[in-house]
Formats: structure tokens, sequence, C-alpha cells
């Protein structure tokens, strides 16, 4: 059987295949087959005269799911919580921390408290949050942004932006939470796990690591004291 991506299954007779007898002068055979561009089988005959094994020399391009064309974080452009277009070009030269956020969940309190004393002390420094909240982990951010940005901002004083709610996985992943999985993936895999794992990124714009849901922000901030030196 040939197995090939990103064509559609072709069907083929199985009297092609043996009525292509192979030369007593070469162990080779060359097949094509109809809807698929030149493909080179390489057999070895066995006592029976049937083929053993093919090995297909496939030439064509793809594109990996899910894997973005993006260069840097500074190449995207996201919706505010109000629907205003932010291009996050205006980073350029600070610090960011990305985080997807939730209001009801157990990570909540703290990671909220945190971030914001984070963002206390350095945003005078040239760091920024950008929280995206997401509603996928336990259904764990149900609002409105309206309600969202209320109890943010109402709740731990959180003066750093927050953002349109977003999916940061499955079919309808936000194009930023493309490029940050492909660019740091998890332990387990690149899916993200819960609310608030962590991006941390670059001046330019580049991702440089990336924290689990229970990692502490206040934790991260030897890391980010080094990317604002």
């Amino acid at each position: 059987m040939l197995v090939r991506r990103n064509l559609s299954s072709v069907t083929v007779s199985a009297s092609l295949l043996f009525l292509k007898r192979f030369s007593s002068r070469s162990n080779q055979t060359l097949l094509s087959f109809p809807r698929i561009s030149p493909v080179s089988l390489v057999s070895r005959s066995i006592e029976t005269g049937f083929p053993r094994s093919f090995v297909g020399s496939l030439r064509f391009d793809h594109t990996m799911a899910g894997q973005s064309s993006k260069g840097s974080i500074h190449d995207f452009t996201v919706k505010d919580a109000k629907g205003n277009d932010v291009d996050l070009s205006t980073y350029k030269g600070k610090v960011l921390l990305i985080v997807n956020v939730a209001s009801q969940c157990g990570l909540t309190n703290s990671n909220y408290t945190e971030l914001s004393k984070l963002y206390e002390k350095y945003k005078n420094q040239g760091f920024e949050i950008l929280a995206f909240p997401c509603n996928q982990f336990g259904g764990q951010e149900p609002g409105t942004n309206e309600q969202i940005l209320e109890f943010a901002c109402t709740r731990f004083k959180a003066e750093y932006p927050i953002f349109d709610k977003v999916d940061v996985n499955g079919s309808n992943v936000a194009p930023i939470y493309k490029f940050l999985k492909s660019s740091k993936g998890g332990i387990l895999g690149d899916n993200i796990k819960w609310n608030f794992t962590k991006f941390l990124v670059d001046k330019e714009g580049n991702v440089v690591d990336r924290y689990a849901p229970t990692t502490s922000p206040l934790s991260i901030e030897k890391d980010i004291k080094k990317l604002l030196a």
C-alpha cells in the first residue's frame, strides 16, 4: 500500500501490479498512476515473482497544519475587548508576558494577583502583559468581554491590556496562539493544557519561554529582568 499525504485516495487495481513483470536485468520497475505526479517505485522480486515492498520517492510541497508563516509576535493584529484592531508591532522594544486568563478558575486569584504585582513593578521599564480570555477549559471564562474587564480591573486592579476572548486550541485557534505554540511546545505536546499558560516574549518579538499554568508569575520575575536588561 502506498500512503501519501494531501492527495485524495486512488484505487489501484491489483491486476495492474501483477501485469508488471520484472526484468531479469534489473530490480527496478517504474509505475505511473493516474492523477498522481510521477512516483518512482523500487521493488525487489521474491520467488513467486510478486513485489515484496515498494519505496515511493515523492516530491510535493505541503504546509504543516496549524503552522504560521509569521516571523514574530509583532507581525500579528488582534482584537481588543471592545472589538478594535490592535497591531502588536506597537509593542516592539518591550518584553511581553502573554497569558490565557479565566475568571472562575482555581488559579485565578493567585495568577491575577501576581500578574498585577509584576506589572506594577516593571511597566515603566518596558514590560507588558497581554491577557487573552479563553473559555475552553472547564467553561471557566463564560462572561462577555465587558464582564471580564470589570472583573479583572475592579477585583484585581489589572491595568494591562485584556483582549477579545479567543480559542487557544482546536479548529478555531487564534492565529497568535498558533504561532506561540509552534514557537514553544509544551512538555506533553503543543496544545495549551489549562488556564494561565504563560509565554515570555523578548523585545524583538521572539518567544523565548513557556510556563505551565501552575507556574507562579512571580517566579518568572528573574527571566523578565534578564530580558529587560
